[in-house]
Formats: structure tokens, C-alpha cells, sequence
């Protein structure tokens, strides 16, 4: 018969036990072990290496998270300013379209007294014994329009033919509307004699360029409009 005495204490189960955990290898034993230095550097170069990696990976995913927050704050301005520029052009182009209009009720304003004018002037100029054949515009060529000086309108240039039995009175035809405030480079035409009704008369022909006359030379009236 044998008899055992556990000089330890504790059972072989728990001797067991507490030799059977994961133990961590002694790094500096396996240093120790080696003894190749290009070896050690090697691995130590590649500990390195792996490190500059990771830190450059890092700093790397950081600066595209950075950028792809400041894309989309871009995406967003931009957004925003193709916003304002569609409404700034659709408001330049209404500008634009009231300007014209604006430019023709002017033109079409301008124009309505301009011929009231111009006949009362030829007929106040017209001597006795002589009278109107008839009274054109002449055409003048349109200025060229630029997109940043907006030039005034051609002066209106018209003229007058018509008949007359003496010569003096066409003289003083001339001189009368030389003389008219309205009424600038006033020009004698061709003269000539034609028979009408069995009576040899002078035709002639003048033209002038309408000008707008001084103050002083304008007068107003009151309007009076009826009431029923």
C-alpha cells in the first residue's frame, strides 16, 4: 500500500488547470535567439514601414472626409449662385424688353408733334399766289444701336414741292423758311416751268431738316375740355 503527500497543496485537477492557460511568448528570448542584424533591421524596417502606412492611411482618409464635406458645402453654393444668376438674367432680360418699349413709346411720343409742326410752318411760310404740291419725309439711314451708348434719332429731314406764278414769291418762300426756328439746313431744289390749265408756272422743289426751336419761341395753351 502506497501512500502520496501533496507537498504543494491543491489537487493535480488544479495543478492542471493552471499550467493548461495560454501563455505569451518572451520576446526577448526569440531577440536574443537571433542573431543576424540585417534580419533585425529588416523586421524592425517593415515595423516601421507598416506604421507610416497606417499613419499616412489615417491622416489620408481624414483629409477625404474634409474634402467630401467641402464639396458639398460647394455643391450647396453653387446651387445657390446658378439660383441668382437664372433670376438676375431673367431680370436683365426683363429690363431689356421695358427698355425697348420704353424706346418706342418715346420715339412714337416724339414723333406726333413733329409733323403738325412742320406743316404749319411751310404753310405760314408760303407767300401768296403760290401753294403746296406736297410735303414727304426723306428716308435717313438708322444709326448703328450699341448695347451700351443709346444714340438720339436721326433729325427728320423732309421736302416740299409746289407751284407758284411769280418768282419773287418763291424767293421769299426761301427766306421764310431760312428764317423759321423749326427748320435747319433749308436747301433750294430745281426750279423749273411746266404749263398747267394753258398757264406757264414755276415748280420747285426745297428741302430742310426739322430742329427742335428754343424756348422762347414756343408758346402753350390752355386745354379746354368740355363737360356734358
Amino acid at each position: 500500500m502506497r501512500i502520496e503527500v501533496n507537498l504543494l497543496g491543491g489537487s493535480k485537477r488544479a495543478r492542471k488547470k493552471a499550467g493548461a492557460g495560454m501563455q505569451m511568448p518572451d520576446f526577448g528570448e526569440l531577440f536574443a535567439q537571433v542573431k543576424d542584424p540585417l534580419f533585425v533591421g529588416a523586421i524592425v524596417a517593415i515595423v516601421g514601414a507598416l506604421l507610416f502606412v497606417g499613419s499616412l492611411f489615417t491622416l489620408q482618409q481624414a483629409k477625404l472626409a474634409s474634402l467630401q464635406s467641402e464639396a458639398e458645402r460647394v455643391r450647396a453654393e453653387s446651387r445657390r449662385y446658378s439660383n441668382l444668376i437664372a433670376q438676375k438674367r431673367q431680370a436683365e432680360r426683363m429690363r431689356d424688353s421695358l427698355v425697348t418699349e420704353l424706346r418706342e413709346i418715346r420715339a412714337i411720343d416724339g414723333d406726333r408733334y413733329i409733323w403738325p409742326h412742320i406743316l404749319e410752318e411751310v404753310t405760314r411760310a408760303l407767300p401768296d399766289y403760290s401753294w403746296l404740291v406736297s410735303v414727304s419725309g426723306i428716308e435717313t439711314p438708322a444709326p448703328i444701336v450699341s448695347d451700351s451708348v443709346e444714340l438720339p434719332p436721326p433729325p427728320i429731314q423732309f421736302q416740299v414741292e409746289g407751284r407758284t406764278s411769280e418768282i419773287a414769291a418763291y424767293t421769299r418762300f426761301l427766306r421764310r423758311l431760312a428764317a423759321s426756328p423749326w427748320f435747319a439746313n433749308v436747301v433750294e431744289g430745281p426750279a423749273t416751268t411746266v404749263v398747267e390749265e394753258e398757264k406757264a408756272i414755276r415748280a420747285f422743289s426745297v428741302t430742310a431738316t426739322f430742329q427742335q426751336a428754343d424756348s422762347a419761341f414756343m408758346r402753350t395753351v390752355p386745354v379746354i375740355q368740355s363737360v356734358r
